[in-house]
């Protein structure tokens, strides 16, 4: 939290590539990035559930796969919320001052009944497919995808893609020894094969080298040096 810098690097060269200032907002995502934990720093955040940032004035769309300075959003508001957070010395006090200045920066939301609808039943129900459940809002499906997209951030699609790579990432905290072909029908995959597609696809990396790597969290994978 004393560096007012927070280097960017391309996943695919791992060099650095630019850099956000202290405060930074990361959008929906469907692809991994680098971050850097070689220092000693003090970092605390924010973890918003799927179309549950109520505090942008822009489509959720418009963040996918990006991250950029609170400050080109927030502009004086991001450097204010900085420096009374760095003003603490506990983490309780600072996560206070970040949930009071949350509430003053809450807007009041747009949030379609019908995307709401498709969260719950995405999240609750493995039986519904995204064609039913849009059928069941009303909408044809181009215009619900738009919809959703201003909200969530990604596609109907994406989104359960990605839902279903998390369940197996919880499976995996918990199960030893590895069964991937239980695993993977499990979760709905087709084989294992497409399960491997989507461990590259997300975490650029097999099954084996993501258990071999698996760092503090289940979506944390420690780079090779």
């Amino acid at each position: 939290m004393d560096e007012d810098r927070i280097p960017q690097f391309d996943h695919h060269n791992r060099m650095q590539c630019g850099s956000t200032n202290g405060t930074m907002i990361c959008g929906t995502h469907s692809e991994n990035f680098i971050i850097r934990d070689a220092n000693k720093i003090s970092v605390m955040g924010v973890h918003f559930k799927p179309g549950g940032a109520a505090f942008l004035e822009l489509p959720a769309r418009e963040l996918y796969n990006e991250r950029i300075s609170l400050d080109e959003l927030w502009k004086t508001h991001a450097t204010e919320l900085r420096d009374r957070l760095v003003q603490e010395s506990t983490p309780e006090a600072r996560f206070w001052v970040l949930e009071q200045f949350l509430t003053q920066m809450l807007r009041p939301t747009n949030y379609h009944p019908a995307v709401n609808f498709a969260l719950q039943q995405f999240q609750q129900s493995t039986n519904s497919t995204i064609r039913s459940i849009t059928e069941q809002t009303g909408f044809s499906a181009r215009h619900f995808n738009q919809l959703f997209r201003d909200q969530v951030g990604i596609t109907p699609k994406l989104f359960c893609r990605i839902q279903r790579f998390q369940k197996v990432l919880e499976m995996l905290s918990a199960k030893a020894p590895v069964d991937w072909l239980d695993i993977a029908f499990t979760c709905g995959y087709f084989d294992q094969a497409h399960l491997i597609h989507d461990f590259r696809a997300f975490a650029d990396c097999t099954p084996t080298e993501y258990l071999d790597q698996r760092g503090f969290h289940r979506c944390h994978v420690v780079l090779a040096d």
